[in-house]
């Protein structure tokens, strides 16, 4: 089992929880935890066991609060002399990208519990996730034109998608920290919990996918989301939708899915992500850097 130091990794009946975990730093974002959380995915991703992921912060006062500046969390970055001319090197890439480009690749799917304070990196990290919760004592902040940098992590892709552009530009434009009751008007999180209640409503809806779904019809669908909601053309997702229920209606999940909603009972599907996604997934071009 790989041992990791920032973050903590259980698993337990088909739900995998990530936990940031340098509560006596509020939990800030570090290269390493990054490197962790993206090694924790590659196994949570090989694991047919595992169904859904929920993210969430040690402590009581954060879930992330940004990037850890202090030279120990890596944040000479901003005062490194290295002068790198050539920008498609390696060293010039954001490790929060690095990071929310590996949640864009998951074959689960993502829920965030955001326990507390969730700023930089620890608010857009939540963005390459799928379903977003908060507690009451949530405060986000996209806080970059404030330090004299811009939003970083693929944000400035994924934002606007989930909250329109006025939003993602006032937000961005401001810098300023808000309250989980101005993120769900906002559209940035589905519903606000009391302090005890987040975790027990993550489980909840991650339980609700894991006894109840196929795990290759919600691989597949998280995919077709992701990557066709931004098509140039409604007919790119009718393609892709028809070689999926083409595929899907004649495997073994469509017949037990049938099955068991005729017999009244629950699912025991036996398709597995590792093994039985349709002949065509990924269907998608390699992308820059690959």
């Amino acid at each position: 089992m790989t041992e990791y130091t920032q973050i903590i990794v259980t698993k337990a009946d088909g739900i995998a929880t990530i936990t940031l975990n340098r509560p006596e730093k509020m939990n800030a974002y570090t290269r390493t935890m990054g490197e962790e959380i993206i090694a924790a995915m590659d196994d949570i991703d090989a694991d047919d066991a595992v169904r859904a992921v929920i993210f969430t912060g040690s402590g009581e006062r954060a879930f992330c609060a940004g990037a850890d500046l202090t030279p120990e969390g890596g944040g000479q970055v901003f005062s490194d002399p290295t002068q790198v001319d050539d920008l498609s090197d390696a060293r010039v890439r954001d490790g929060g990208g690095l990071l929310t480009l590996r949640l864009f690749e998951s074959k689960k799917p993502l829920i965030s519990a955001c326990n507390g304070v969730a700023v930089g990196v620890g608010a857009t990290m939540q963005l390459a996730m799928d379903i977003r919760l908060a507690s009451s004592t949530a405060r986000y902040g996209f806080v970059f034109a404030r330090r004299g940098i811009v939003p970083e992590a693929a944000s400035s892709w994924f934002l606007p998608r989930l909250v329109g552009i006025a939003q993602a530009l006032e937000w961005c434009y401001t810098g300023r920290i808000f309250d989980a009751e101005e993120a769900k008007t906002g559209g940035l999180v589905r519903s606000i919990h009391a302090p005890a209640d987040l975790l027990p409503a993550a489980h909840a809806l991650a339980r609700e996918i894991a006894d109840n779904t196929s795990a290759i019809s919600v691989a597949m669908t998280r995919a077709m989301m992701w990557r066709l909601s931004s098509a140039d053309h409604p007919m790119e997702a009718h393609k892709i939708d028809s070689r999926a229920i083409y595929r899907l209606s004649r495997a073994g999940d469509a017949k037990e899915g049938i099955a068991s909603f005729l017999e009244k009972r629950s699912p025991s599907y036996p398709g597995k992500v590792s093994a039985d996604m349709p002949d065509f997934y990924p269907w998608w071009d390699a992308r820059p850097y690959e």
